[in-house]
């Protein structure tokens, strides 16, 4: 389980639910579902019904009750998890 904010930057995401609690776009906020896919830039949510592909750099994500700013995120998921 994770309980720290650093910890996600550290973590495997694929897998992880999330929601979008602010993005610069309004049409993002409140979308949800399962993480599936992870690029440099994109999160790919799946809701059960379909996937959306959501950009880091423009939103705040939430993992539970961890808010985290997608600018945190951006990079290649294997470097980032090395750390």
């Amino acid at each position: 389980m994770i309980t720290r904010k650093s910890e996600v930057a550290r973590h495997e995401l694929i897998g992880l639910k999330c929601r979008v609690i602010h993005a610069t776009n309004p049409g993002l906020i409140g979308l949800e579902g399962i993480v599936v896919d992870e690029t440099k830039h994109m999160l790919v949510l799946s809701s059960g019904i379909k996937e959306k592909k959501i950009p880091k750099s423009e939103v705040v994500l939430k993992f539970g009750r961890i808010e985290i700013e997608g600018k945190e995120l951006v990079g290649r998921p294997e470097d980032r998890v090395k750390k």
